[in-house]
């Protein structure tokens, strides 16, 4: 099981938002860009660089993206206010390894079937749940039923599905493995995991559970597990 850490942009800064909530954001520095160098000098292969920004529909961080993107030396997969084949493209141009779709995979399943086979491998659809739906529109809005959301997506040849529990995310209070057990058995398709991981025996308990990948934010930003230690586990 491949582990991404993940960095969340907010105004330039790395923070972390607890279940998505911007009114209870962490604020854990000014420099992205050193804090990615430091995960690649770790042995990171690829990074999940979210751009809560664009996610909220504002202005963006577009341009300490691409340097993240261009000055890491890693695999970037960027996510965040991603709605349209232009700026999937813009993206996929300038060097990331993949875009991670969500409020259009969901509402265009047909359009993210054509964006996988014309970017073959750079493709990948997130499935953010909260209660029983899907989230979407930067997590502010109730979508629909998970499952309807994986047959939908079944036939498109995507490089994978990034299912984020939304009730866990930031609160460093476990892998939610019985909504991952769920989705497993709906979907073909690879699934990198996000939410709430708080520790190695976590990322174990994945692992064995048969995630491709494991996302991982707070936890390291904390000090609370290791990088270098959590990769060996892959």
């Amino acid at each position: 099981m491949q582990v991404i850490p993940a960095l969340d942009l907010r105004r330039g800064r790395v923070v972390r938002l607890l279940q998505g909530d911007f009114t209870r954001l962490t604020d854990y520095g000014p420099d992205p860009l050193q804090l990615a160098r430091a995960y690649s000098a770790a042995g990171a292969r690829r990074l999940h660089l979210v751009d809560l920004d664009a996610a909220a529909g504002g202005g963006g961080n577009r341009a300490l993206v691409e340097e993240l993107i261009m000055g890491v030396g890693i695999e970037v997969q960027v996510a965040g206010g991603i709605r349209s084949e232009d700026d999937a493209a813009r993206w996929l141009e300038v060097g990331a390894a993949a875009v991670v779709l969500g409020t259009l995979a969901a509402r265009e399943p047909d359009r993210l079937a054509s964006m996988a086979r014309r970017h073959p491998g750079r493709i990948l659809a997130a499935l953010d749940v909260r209660g029983r739906h899907a989230a979407l529109e930067g997590w502010t809005e109730a979508g629909a039923n998970p499952a309807s959301l994986l047959r939908a997506w079944d036939e498109a040849p995507l490089a994978g599905v990034v299912l984020t529990s939304v009730d866990r995310d930031g609160t460093l209070s476990g892998p939610d493995l019985a909504l991952y057990a769920r989705v497993q058995r709906l979907s073909r398709h690879p699934l990198i995991y996000s939410g709430g991981v708080r520790s190695l025996e976590d990322l174990k308990a994945l692992a064995a559970a048969g995630a491709t990948a494991a996302i991982l934010g707070r936890a390291l930003l904390e000090g609370r597990v290791g990088l270098e230690e959590a990769l060996r586990l892959g």
